[in-house]
């Protein structure tokens, strides 16, 4: 026969697990169409029929009975559908044992207990009963027999519910193999169980409320049904006909279980059910003895528990002492202001003296964090808290601002303590920077050495540099300083900085301190904003003077030169070392500006800044002067197709790298000013340019004029690629007086026209101030120089020269006024242009472009005196004037390529001088002569037509 309906489907159930008697719903379709539908209800295999509840076709309720599987199926049987199948299932747990001592809302069997001892049910005594596992945890029974734990342990017993209960046996009897974890684990048990216990009748009432309100509703009905049934149907009181039918049946034992019984009857369902009579009387005499130690008991346990309940207060001090040395000082303030709340204003004297005692523990831990704050070094992190705990504490005035006094001090002294520490080794150890810090005996490769030395290589020679080249870079004990003075601050000053803002914004204190003392810190903090402001300029004020004492010693007064100097130092720093102390001095102060502190509390250090690199391009430019003194030293001599030496080179390269260095120095960084604002010191930076100028060539003037003794040339030699006129250079070859004029001169041509120029330009770059003034009077002593140096050497080389003319004119008694025909030019004129023609090659072997300058000057000097010697005489006769003409005619000539206006007019006053020739044959004689010295001097003569080509290219 088919069926009219699905098979039920059961989709959900809740809850989904639980222990036997738990009430369930469960949730699905077709599951019957009423309660007579419903015929079979299984959960986990059991049947719950008896206690299902259909309430729809989707929803039935019910309980859950003791089944034999931990989880199954919840299967719904309907007479309209048949057997029904579950997508979901039930999982049954196991319900925990219920002690004689424990407090249940359901009844429990205490027919069977299980015993431990000895494994095996049996019916006992319910006071007797005991948990079967105290401790929770697997039972290891041990090997040691019974007889050798009673001799071991006389006198006492492994049953935990006797008065000589010994743990010891109990341990060696069930738990001997049982590792230390496991026993840890059953401390764990017994703490969770006794705290169960101790959680009261609350929640034992809570729990099983709804069979309270069960049970009342049915000991009411009871009741009811009582009177009922004794009014209309028994004569008297049912319980009273009960009464009189146990009395003639039962012994006087079981009599007295039933006056207990009626005596309970009473209580429970009135004094109309149960009778006045001999059970209760005799209740009251059994329970006497009972009662009263009950109710000493209940005396014992309310003071016992007043003790439990105050047990904090009592136990307080040592606990402070205890969190105290543990440093859990949160722990003792939240017990410090509980035991404030609940005891601050008792009356009761023994509670008083308990908080007298945490009153003094709380003091002393006062006392102990406010001397921890105040100890230094610490850290922020450490301060902000014994703040906190101090306030939180409720101590005495300010423990924050007695921190960050302390603070200053302290940065105060570290700093003094540093700078007193660096003198010591410095005066312990002079030695170690003798050789750092004076200029004159720096031990340091410098720039004009390195460039002397390179110029050297490059040109073949032999350089051997006066100074060792290996430099041990050792940093002055001045500049060390400096770099741990401004580390020192770097490392104090932000946690400084950061504890007054954390004071000022009030995070340092508890979130929960009263508004009164928040107010009050406000007005500290307004009060104190100019105490604190003073205390950073003091800081300040103490870094820019101790720094000032270091490395200007002349910028600090006399009365503080012992406080912030004391270095005795007899040299200044070297501007590289100034200059590295200019980039730490900067960097603090970047670090400094990060914190966000105001500008007006750091003006000093810029103010620092501003004279270290004043002082720091004065020293380089001083330093510059020294190293330009030297190059006279290194003054090789070896000259190149122009005429030059090293020298010029070296000497403008030492100044390029004297203004690279100092490149950092005169950038300003943001905020700062330039170096050159202040006309004082554009002016001292001018004139120390201008020295160095003058310094170089008063080097030129002392290499000019040095003695030939004083100079060692046996390594020089000439450039080989230049003209040697003099044939094959020897070995022993050296310099003239002479010859050192012409280097000298032809360093000052090219000083005047490239090198003069092209420093301006570096000066300029570099943003010096009077760069005009510098140029114009390095020009003009540099001219001068050349003036004076050429002079010199026209004077050496032209006065032998002309000197040399009168007495060869007039040798072997010549008169203009008897003399024969003229055959040539006389030797006199040959010897002048062969003393010409050396000079010539001396020049052109030193500098090509000095000859026509030398030549010309010399010409000048010759053709002046041979036309002061043509004018002095007082007649010629004809071959005289003609050998005159021929003569004059014959050198003009020869040199007319450096003829200069001078020279010219000399000879043109010379031939005017002369009488004129009169007739053609006198001509064509003075041509023929003049062609037959050309041509007997043709090879002499070839430099100046040279020169002449040359001349005519250019």
């Amino acid at each position: 026969m088919s069926r009219s309906r699905q098979p039920p489907l059961v989709t959900g159930i809740s809850p989904n697990e639980g222990i036997p008697w738990t009430k369930v719903t469960i949730r699905g379709e077709n599951l019957g169409t009423g309660p007579t539908d419903l015929i079979g209800l299984t959960i986990c295999g059991h049947n719950c029929l008896l206690t299902a509840e259909w309430m729809s076709a989707s929803k039935i309720v019910c309980r859950v009975g003791q089944a034999k599987n931990d989880k199954g199926d919840i299967i719904v049987t309907t007479k309209s559908g048949g057997r029904g199948t579950s997508t979901v299932s039930f999982k049954l747990l196991k319900p925990e044992k219920i002690g004689i001592l424990d407090q249940s809302a359901v009844w429990v069997d205490e027919m069977n207990y299980y015993d431990m001892r000895t494994d095996r049910n049996k019916g006992i005594p319910p006071l007797s009963l005991r948990p079967a596992n105290p401790l929770g945890i697997e039972i290891e029974k041990s090997k040691f027999s019974q007889k050798d734990l009673e001799m071991l342990f006389h006198g006492m017993s492994a049953d935990f519910t006797s008065e000589n209960f010994s743990a010891a046996w109990y341990l060696i009897e069930n738990h001997s193999n049982t590792s230390f974890e496991q026993l840890k684990m059953a401390v764990t048990n017994l703490k969770r169980q006794a705290n169960k216990k101790s959680e009261g009748s609350l929640a034992y009432v809570k729990g099983g409320l709804s069979t309270f309100f069960e049970a009342q509703d049915a000991l009411s009905a009871i009741h009811q049904k009582l009177e009922a049934d004794g009014t209309e149907k028994v004569e008297g009181s049912m319980t009273q006909k009960l009464e009189n039918v146990l009395n003639s049946k039962f012994c006087p034992t079981t009599q007295n279980y039933l006056w207990i019984l009626q005596h309970a009857l009473k209580l429970v369902l009135g004094p109309d059910i149960a009778g006045q009579g001999r059970a209760s009387n005799t209740a009251d005499t059994l329970f006497q003895e009972v009662l009263g130690r009950k109710d000493k008991a209940d005396s014992t346990r309310n003071a016992l528990n007043v003790l439990q309940r105050f047990k904090f207060l009592f136990n307080l001090p040592l606990n402070i002492e205890r969190n105290i040395q543990k440093g859990d000082y949160d722990v003792v303030i939240n017990d410090y202001e509980k035991a404030k709340s609940l005891f601050g204003k008792t009356e009761v004297q023994v509670f008083k003296k308990y908080y007298a005692e945490v009153e003094t523990r709380i003091e002393a831990l006062r006392e102990l964090l406010l001397d921890k704050l105040l100890e230094t070094p610490s850290t922020l992190h450490d301060q902000k808290r014994y703040i906190r705990y101090l306030s939180d504490l409720h101590a005495s005035g300010d423990p924050a601002w007695q921190c960050i006094g302390a603070q200053h001090k302290w940065i105060l002294q570290l700093m003094h303590s540093c700078k007193e520490g660096y003198v010591k080794d410095l005066k312990g150890n002079p030695g170690l920077h003798s050789p750092m810090l004076d200029l004159d005996n720096d031990t340091r490769p410098s720039v004009l050495g390195h460039l002397s030395q390179t110029a050297s290589l490059k040109r073949g020679s032999s350089f051997q540099s006066g100074r060792d080249d290996t430099w041990r870079y050792k940093t002055p004990h001045r500049v060390a300083f400096v770099e741990k003075l401004t580390k020192l601050v770097l490392s104090q000053l932000p946690n400084f900085w950061k504890l007054w803002i954390s004071y000022v914004n009030g995070s340092l204190f508890s979130e929960t301190a009263e508004k009164s003392g928040q107010i009050e810190r406000s007005k500290n903090v307004r009060q104190r904003q100019n105490d604190f402001k003073k205390m950073i300029q003091e800081v300040m004020h103490s870094l820019v003077k101790l720094t000032r004492g270091a490395l200007l010693p002349l910028s600090i007064r006399d009365g503080e030169a012992k406080q912030y100097g004391g270095w005795e130092v007899k040299c200044e720093l070297s501007g590289q070392w100034l200059a590295h102390a200019i980039q730490t001095v900067r960097l603090t102060h970047e670090s400094l500006t990060a914190l966000e502190i105001p500008n007006d509390l750091l003006q000093t250090i810029q103010d620092l800044i501003l004279d270290l690199r004043v002082r720091c391009v004065m020293a380089t430019l001083q330093h510059t002067a020294e190293e330009i003194k030297r190059l006279a030293e290194k003054e090789d001599w070896i000259v190149d197709n122009e005429g030059l030496t090293s020298l010029p080179c070296q000497f403008e390269q030492c100044i390029v790298c004297s203004l690279q260095s100092l490149k950092g120095v005169l950038e300003c960084k943001p905020g700062e000013a330039s170096v050159f604002q202040q006309p004082k010191t554009q002016e001292e930076v001018c004139q120390l340019s201008i020295n160095i100028m003058q310094v170089f060539i008063y080097c030129l003037e002392q290499l000019s004029t040095k003695p030939d003794a004083d100079i060692d040339t046996t390594h020089l030699s000439v450039d080989v690629s230049s003209p040697d006129l003099f044939g094959s250079i020897h070995e022993d070859f050296s310099l003239t007086s002479e010859q050192r004029l012409l280097i000298v001169l032809s360093n000052c041509c090219y000083l005047e026209r490239h090198t003069f120029l092209n420093i301006a330009e570096h000066f300029e770059k570099h943003n010096f101030q009077g760069i005009e003034k510098i140029t114009q009077v390095s020009m003009a002593s540099l001219k001068e120089l050349d003036q004076r140096l050429f002079e010199n050497y026209i004077e050496l080389k032209a006065d032998p020269i002309v000197g040399s003319l009168e007495p060869g004119i007039y040798a072997g008694y010549f008169d203009w006024k008897d003399c024969l025909p003229p055959t040539g030019v006389r030797n006199y004129l040959k010897e002048a242009l062969v003393n010409i023609i050396a000079v010539h090659a001396e020049v052109f072997t030193i500098s090509k472009e000095l000859v026509p300058r030398v030549l010309s000057k010399v010409i000048e000097a010759v053709s002046e005196e041979l036309s002061r010697l043509m004018q002095c005489v007082s007649s010629f006769s004809k071959n005289g004037a003609l050998q005159a003409r021929l003569e004059i005619c014959a050198l003009r000539d020869t040199v007319a390529v450096y003829l200069t206006p001078e020279s010219k007019s000399s000879f043109k006053q010379a031939l005017e001088a002369l009488p004129q020739l009169s007739s053609g044959a006198d001509k064509k004689l003075l041509e023929e002569l003049l062609n037959k010295f050309k041509s007997s001097m043709h090879l002499q003569l070839t430099c100046f037509q040279a020169a002449s080509s040359t001349m005519m290219k250019t």
